[in-house]
């Protein structure tokens, strides 16, 4: 994949949950489901520039972050799913 997010963005892809929802017997159909809030980190950029300093981003690739139910920008890249967001629109750090 040959995506680098800039600035301050971040690309993360959704990390499904396991088990299926199901409502007193009845299967939920995947389009009534709630997106997984949770999410790794695939890419990051290279962070803001303040005050003519680059800051670095707190999180990198391969950690598993809390993100908003409507945070970021969806992209489809090579048939996969995944979103570019600022790293503010991170809540936080799993484990």
């Amino acid at each position: 994949m040959n995506i680098k997010p800039l600035a301050d963005r971040v690309l993360v892809k959704r990390l499904e949950e396991d088990e299926e929802q199901k409502i007193g017997g009845i299967i939920i159909p995947d389009t009534a489901k709630e997106k997984p809030q949770e999410a790794e980190i695939v890419a990051v950029g290279p962070g803001k520039v303040e005050d003519g300093n680059r800051v670095e981003l707190e999180v990198k690739v391969g950690d598993k972050v809390l993100i908003g139910k409507y945070s970021g920008t969806e992209v489809k890249v090579e048939g996969d799913e995944y979103l570019i967001m600022r790293e503010d629109d991170i809540l936080a750090i799993v484990g």
